[in-house]
């Protein structure tokens, strides 16, 4: 009897300590999976991050219409690598204690895949002949998808990793910083520029200037066929199809690119603003631009108008660049 319970007792603490040891491998393997997922996912950030820091070197390159192709290239092998690095992702191997944060790496790494590929598209039209505008106003919004990438990097994937690793007794890597650079890129007249000096091969120095004298003027303005005088007061029929025609001239020595001419009419709130770019303009060139108003000031009384041709980079001269006028609408 003794000898019966002594062997049970014997097989008892066998059983103990199979279980115990059986649990601590366990425990060892799932603290080593999920500190192999804390480097590969951080490795998979620190790639992404690689992917931006290139994307914003190039749209601050100095561009020019030789670059053209490269350029669109470059951000179509951009579009290709991100979506590569959201495949790899969900390919890791994911322990369920940080399935929560692999949810939001997904969110990460897709936003910066789209965000991509709406930069490679938008620059497609930017850099080409046809709605300039349009496709720079895009590249602009392509800014929003990584910014959010970032918020959700950095208030959701890192704490919930962090919040495991410390758990378990795992140290914290050292994870990359954000993807957009610096919180101008979400200024869309920055953007605008940068994406401009890309196009005339202006870019790479700040947006300098190429040597010579640069400056465009306001040559004549009229209104519905009612030619309008600077500090006069015209009248001029009120009708729904209204248009200015403005003639531009470059007063300078340099080809222009992506001349903004503006229009308002009225003041305060409700005044309405209109514009159109020119697109090139030679030395010593006049053209008219076209702007419809698209809508129906007050009638019978004097409203005040100015039109703009906004200065371009390296023009000093800019007090020929604005006139106001006096406008009454007769119904």
């Amino acid at each position: 009897m003794l000898r019966r319970t002594i062997a049970g007792v014997g097989l008892l603490l066998v059983l103990i300590l199979l279980v115990l040891g059986v649990r601590g491998c366990v425990n060892a393997r799932n603290k080593d999976s999920i500190e192999n997922y804390s480097n590969d996912s951080t490795e998979l950030l620190r790639a992404s991050k690689l992917e931006g820091n290139a994307l914003f070197k190039l749209l601050q390159s100095q561009g020019g219409s030789d670059e053209v192709v490269n350029i669109r290239n470059s951000l179509n092998g951009y579009r290709v690598e991100s979506s590569e690095l959201v495949d790899r992702a969900r390919g890791l191997d994911v322990p369920g204690d940080v399935s929560g944060a692999q949810r939001h790496l997904l969110d990460v790494l897709e936003l910066r895949r789209d965000g991509l590929a709406k930069v490679a598209d938008a620059m497609q039209v930017a850099l080409g002949d046809q709605n300039r505008r349009e496709g720079t106003a895009r590249v602009s919004g392509a800014m929003q998808y990584f910014l959010a990438s970032d918020v959700i990097q950095q208030a959701r994937f890192e704490p919930t990793v962090d919040e495991v690793l410390a758990d378990k007794d795992i140290s914290r890597p050292d994870y990359p910083s954000g993807f957009v650079p610096d919180v101008q890129w979400l200024d869309p007249s920055f953007v605008a520029d940068q994406v401009n000096a890309l196009r005339s091969g202006t870019g790479g120095g700040g947006g300098e200037a190429t040597p010579g004298l640069h400056g465009n003027g306001l040559a004549a303005v009229s209104l519905g066929g009612t030619t309008l005088t600077p500090g006069a007061t015209a009248s001029v029929p009120s009708s729904k199809d209204l248009s200015f025609q403005v003639q531009v001239q470059n007063q300078g020595e340099n080809t222009e690119t992506d001349v903004n001419v503006k229009v308002t009419v009225g003041s305060g709130s409700d005044a309405i603003e209109r514009e159109e770019p020119i697109d090139t303009i030679a030395a010593g060139e006049i053209q008219t631009v076209t702007i419809p108003l698209g809508e129906q000031p007050p009638t019978g009384q004097n409203v005040p108008i100015s039109v703009e041709v906004e200065p371009v980079p390296g023009e000093q001269k800019t007090d020929n660049n604005k006139q106001e006028f006096t406008v009454i609408f007769t119904s």
